[in-house]
């Protein structure tokens, strides 16, 4: 099955969502095993990310909250973080254009959050994007 970047972008963040949900509740997780159930094949772009979100999540974390205004990501719920930290790392972390990562965190808003939230996740992407 071959999936768009659109939709790899939508399993990424059902996988970190669970990741959260795991941690939340002290469950031990393997990685690997968590993208496996949420994905049959083998795909880079799915491991890059995931992987660059767990192994760099203070600092992603650390970015989110500079540019929340009065905020810290911890209240935003699990889906609004795992969509705004996938993003964040694929702004500060690779060389997808940065309007790129915008306009897919705040589709994936449209769908999975309320408007006050995707208002947030698209005023932060637009902060970092214009530090850059």
């Amino acid at each position: 099955m071959h999936y768009n970047r659109n939709e790899l972008r939508r399993l990424i963040m059902t996988i970190l969502y669970q990741i959260a949900i795991y941690e939340k509740n002290n469950v031990s997780y393997v990685v690997d095993d968590v993208i496996k159930e949420n994905i049959e094949i083998d795909n880079e772009f799915v491991k890059d990310l995931v992987y660059g979100v767990v192994n760099n999540i203070k600092e992603i974390d650390a970015i989110a909250n500079k540019h929340l205004k009065n905020w810290q990501i911890d209240r935003l719920g699990k889906t609004d973080q795992a969509i705004l930290r996938m993003s964040i790392y694929e702004m500060v972390y690779t060389d997808t254009p940065d309007i790129i990562c915008i306009n897919e965190a705040v589709e994936l808003a449209k769908l999975y959050s309320d408007d006050a939230v995707k208002d947030v996740i698209n005023a932060v992407l637009d902060s970092i994007y214009h530090e850059k």
